[in-house]
């Protein structure tokens, strides 16, 4: 089992670590989800991500993708998709990861802090957590 902090982390990168952590059968615990920074214009990051959650299917709008407006399944969702969800393996490594908000009690264990992952000279970011606030979470 491994626990990683988010805190901090630019998100492709930490996200693509994860999957690769995932598929190598590991138990992944990820912490912090709410802070994880997305780089670049921040307004160009809300514009995309409300063309992403307004695409509908015409046919059936019930079968459209979902994009959650809690942090935790915001980032847990965007990790899905570096992962083969329609193969067994795919699904049984996504069942092997737990996102929280914030450190729950119950965890022990120190979180691991991936130095690679962290910005490097970055201006402009936001995160997660003020992207679902643009969207209407409330937490």
């Amino acid at each position: 089992m491994i626990v990683i902090d988010g805190n901090g982390m630019i998100f492709g990168r930490i996200a693509s670590r994860i999957s690769k952590e995932l598929l190598k059968k590991n138990q992944i615990i990820l912490v912090n989800a709410e802070k994880i920074l997305i780089s670049g214009d921040p307004k160009a990051i809300v514009d995309r991500y409300t063309v992403k959650r307004s695409l509908k299917n015409k046919a059936n709008p019930e079968k459209s993708s979902h994009f959650s407006r809690v942090p935790k399944m915001f980032v847990k969702r965007i990790i899905r998709g570096m992962l083969p969800w329609k193969r067994p393996r795919g699904k049984e490594a996504y069942r092997n990861l737990t996102v929280y908000e914030g450190i729950p009690e119950n965890i022990t264990q120190k979180p691991v802090v991936f130095e690679d992952c962290r910005p490097k000279n970055i201006s402009k970011y936001i995160t997660i957590e003020k992207i679902c606030k643009r969207f209407g979470y409330g937490g």
